[in-house]
């Protein structure tokens, strides 16, 4: 008895998937800079990526008793890249950051900051500390 061949079962690949897919991997490589230049201010590195029932935190870094909250932006210019960050979003990341407070026992006293560090096409990296004032 013949057996049949087996079928490729896997999705196409389409232009926009792969478009979608190098932007998600690029971001990726930018958050793990951004980690680097962080930890080489002394930043200790408490989690990535965390995620909370408001929204997502790219980088949480510990600084003595209190937090930094980063959002990463990456694109071709430091300004396309701010312009990504709009004020919903910043609602969002201020919800997840008092999320992520409650869920270390901590209260809206701690002392915390929130910046965002862009990265542009050639890799460079620009941080805006307490950056929430600039928009």
């Amino acid at each position: 008895m013949a057996t049949k061949p087996a079928t490729d079962r896997s999705v196409p690949v389409t232009e926009r998937g792969l478009r979608g897919k190098v932007a998600y991997l690029s971001g990726l490589a930018a958050e793990d800079q951004v980690a680097e230049e962080y930890q080489s201010r002394g930043y200790v590195l408490a989690q990535t990526r965390w995620r909370g029932a408001s929204g997502e935190v790219d980088l949480i870094f510990a600084d003595g008793d209190g937090f930094v909250f980063v959002e990463v932006k990456k694109s071709r210019s430091f300004d396309r890249a701010a312009e990504r960050l709009g004020h919903a979003q910043i609602a969002r990341l201020c919800s997840s950051a008092e999320e992520y407070l409650a869920q270390q026992g901590r209260s809206l006293m701690t002392d915390l900051r929130f910046d965002v560090a862009l990265v542009n096409s050639q890799g460079a990296i620009k941080i805006l500390e307490n950056a929430f004032g600039h928009f």
